[in-house]
């Protein structure tokens, strides 16, 4: 085993000991010179050191049972790597909030330091709306260069991870738990996905498991890592919240998606927006806040459909809104059997999407000649 990776060895026993964060670790490495000298120091010298008792009695009561050989074999195992703060490698931006991890687990590669970032979050449990809003805004940061970050959860979380991944581009997931441990289990197939051109990453070491005080910790990482922070839906409570406040404290931009005033799915965006926040009804208000060049404007094909046929119909009516087929149906006066039949080819077609049970939006502009009178 290498100096090197000895020396991060004891960054990694030290980050499985209460009460030793980034400040006392300096400490520390302050006093000592290194913290394999840390490690072993006796109980005298960690006092002087400046640690207090309880910290003191939580290092010498927990070193004794970590094997850092061991340790490290087990990440070299499982393809695991290691950052101190120290490392060139180690996010330069996540360095600039004032209580950034002084050790990062690392699965797959980060973002290059000087690549744009944004951090997508919100509800786990969104709407419709919620959903489409997620994934064109998602994808359209992707097409324009960004690396999405966000924080693995269910809902708007994976959503964000799966249309990046669905745009060719790079995410990086941020965990409330040891990389060992995939939370929500049902992401493991995500994270798996996540890996083939981004990264997982987290402050905790192997074997930690899912608890509730982590995943707001987790939130300052992901506001860290990003030039600005994007909310999609997210109700007052929500966690996606704290990740914004965050953000505003280190300075980042923040960006929030209108929503009804009767939505409680909105009520958090929307308490954004009234403090301040960007709001976004398209990828080019990020782009503009952030000084980011529009590498891809969104270019549509435009399909050219039969005048008065049941899909120009259709297509007059639909907008980006979600329509249920009733409502389709009451304003093209067609009949259901016919409207469904045409929302199929649409959808094959790639100019219509179902975003729901029976539910529809337009996703491609349709030219359909001269305009047909709904009344």
């Amino acid at each position: 085993m290498s100096t090197h990776s000895l020396n991060k060895g004891y960054w990694v026993g030290f980050s499985r000991i209460p009460r030793v964060g980034r400040v006392r670790l300096g400490r520390l490495e302050k006093y000592f010179g290194s913290l394999e000298d840390a490690w072993k120091a006796p109980e005298s010298e960690l006092i002087n050191s400046g640690m207090d008792e309880t910290t003191v009695r939580a290092i010498t009561g927990r070193r004794s049972r970590i094997d850092i050989d061991r340790e490290m074999e087990y990440l070299s195992r499982n393809n695991i790597g290691v950052l101190t703060y120290h490392d060139p490698e180690y996010p330069v931006r996540l360095k600039q909030i004032s209580d950034f991890p002084p050790v990062l687990f690392v699965k797959g590669a980060l973002p290059y330091r000087d690549e744009p970032v944004l951090a997508v979050v919100g509800t786990r449990l969104p709407s419709n709306y919620g959903k489409e809003v997620t994934r064109d805004l998602t994808r359209g940061a992707v097409k324009n260069g960004l690396v999405v970050v966000s924080g693995l959860a269910r809902g708007v979380d994976s959503i964000a991870h799966q249309a990046t991944i669905e745009a060719e581009g790079r995410t990086v997931a941020v965990c409330a738990t040891g990389l060992d441990h995939v939370y929500p289990p049902s992401n493991h197939k995500l994270a798996q996905k996540i890996l083939e051109k981004g990264a997982v990453i987290s402050e905790y070491p192997p074997g930690t498991l899912a608890r509730p005080e982590y995943f707001p910790r987790r939130n300052r990482i992901m506001a860290g890592l990003a030039m600005g922070i994007l909310v999609t839906e997210a109700r007052k409570e929500s966690g996606a919240l704290i990740t914004a406040k965050i953000g505003v404290d280190c300075n980042r931009e923040v960006f929030a998606v209108p929503g009804s005033i009767y939505s409680l799915n909105s009520q958090g965006a929307n308490q954004l927006i009234g403090e301040g926040a960007k709001l976004v009804t398209g990828v080019d208000d990020i782009l503009e806040e952030l000084n980011l060049p529009a590498l891809n404007s969104q270019q549509h094909l435009e399909f050219v459909l039969p005048e008065n046929s049941p899909e120009a119909r259709i297509a007059r009516v639909l907008t980006r809104e979600p329509h249920h087929i009733d409502s389709i149906v009451r304003l093209t006066g067609l009949a259901t059997a016919l409207v469904s039949s045409a929302l199929t080819v649409m959808e094959l077609k790639g100019i219509v999407k179902q975003t729901g049970v029976m539910t529809y939006t337009l996703i491609q502009p349709a030219h359909t000649g001269k305009e047909y009178d709904q009344h």
